[in-house]
């Protein structure tokens, strides 16, 4: 096994392809709702546009942050040099390539799912008259399958990457991520509880005073004076002439 793939959010967003079906679904209900206000291939231009272009454009220039769960990501200055080797595979010209590719497989998905909609008219979630929320609905269930299958995609991307190919990856300067990925949500230091095998930083604990009982018992006999004994009486003996 390579040693990046101990990266839990690696996956948890692989998984996140498993809501692709999901969300098609949704958008064939949405493509059912009555009958076509627009020309046919306006409707379908409209509903890929809405669903590929913000993710496709996210994916190519400013990739999705994974070290997050829904609306909480994982600050990056707190972030392993592993994890930043990660970060770093998903800005090559292969990821770059391999989101084009599932664009216009989603496009054509699209398509299809238009020319059956129809037989879904009799489960259609809205009334015929209501043919624009249809749209709607439609557009946002291809948005989500957009964002699940290209962030998936380009995971599997990086898990197949050669360990010595990982090994040789810089880590990504830890002050530009902000302006490299899209980080949605509230940033906080930790979200997963750290696995066996894990390195985890400690902090320092503040230095302490050390109590002047320690320093006599971990002082050599010799260094510490013994006064003069006193008489009986509680006075100190005086020299007699």
């Amino acid at each position: 096994m390579r040693s990046f793939w101990s990266d839990p959010f690696l996956w948890i967003h692989l998984s996140g392809a498993a809501a692709l079906p999901i969300f098609l679904g949704l958008c064939l209900l949405g493509l059912a709702v009555g009958s076509p206000m627009l020309p046919v291939w306006l409707e379908v231009f409209l509903v890929a546009v809405a669903g590929i272009a913000p993710v496709l454009w996210m994916q190519l220039f400013r990739p999705f942050y994974i070290f997050s769960i829904l609306v909480v990501a994982v600050k990056p200055q707190n972030l392993t040099p592993s994890q930043q080797q990660i970060l770093t595979r998903f800005k090559t010209k292969l990821n770059q390539g391999l989101a084009l590719f599932v664009a216009v497989l989603l496009a054509v998905i699209l398509w299809q799912i238009y020319r059956f909609a129809p037989l879904a008219a009799g489960v259609a979630p809205f009334p015929p008259s209501w043919r624009w929320a249809g749209l709607l609905l439609a557009a946002s269930a291809f948005l989500a399958s957009n964002l699940f299958l290209q962030v998936s995609a380009s995971v599997m991307a990086v898990l197949l990457t050669a360990e010595s190919e990982f090994a040789a990856t810089k880590p990504h300067v830890l002050e530009k991520i902000r302006q490299d990925f899209t980080i949605a949500g509230w940033q906080v230091d930790r979200l997963l509880p750290a696995f066996a095998g894990e390195k985890t930083v400690t902090p320092r604990a503040p230095t302490e005073s050390i109590p002047p009982a320690e320093i006599i018992k971990n002082s050599s006999p010799s260094s510490i004076v013994n006064p003069e004994p006193a008489d009986t009486n509680g006075a100190t003996s005086l020299p007699q002439k």
